[in-house]
């Protein structure tokens, strides 16, 4: 549940933090996702596209950690 409280009657600023909290959340992503039907042939090919470049990554942050 993302929740924003608005301070001074300052809507601008708690639109701002409401829409960070959802890019956090990975809200605009989903909504993105669910647009339209997904076929679970391309829903797999892009979870493992997803995994890959996450490995990539984890490897990159661990070599750049342990100086190689």
């Amino acid at each position: 549940m993302v929740e924003v409280i608005v301070r001074n009657n300052d809507v601008d600023q708690a639109l701002r933090v409401l829409k960070k909290k959802m890019q956090k959340e990975g809200i605009f992503r989903e909504m993105r996702l669910r647009q339209s039907y997904e076929k679970p042939s391309e829903r797999r090919a892009r979870d493992q596209a997803e995994a890959k470049r996450r490995h990539r990554k984890l490897m990159r942050k661990r070599l750049e950690r342990e100086g190689y």
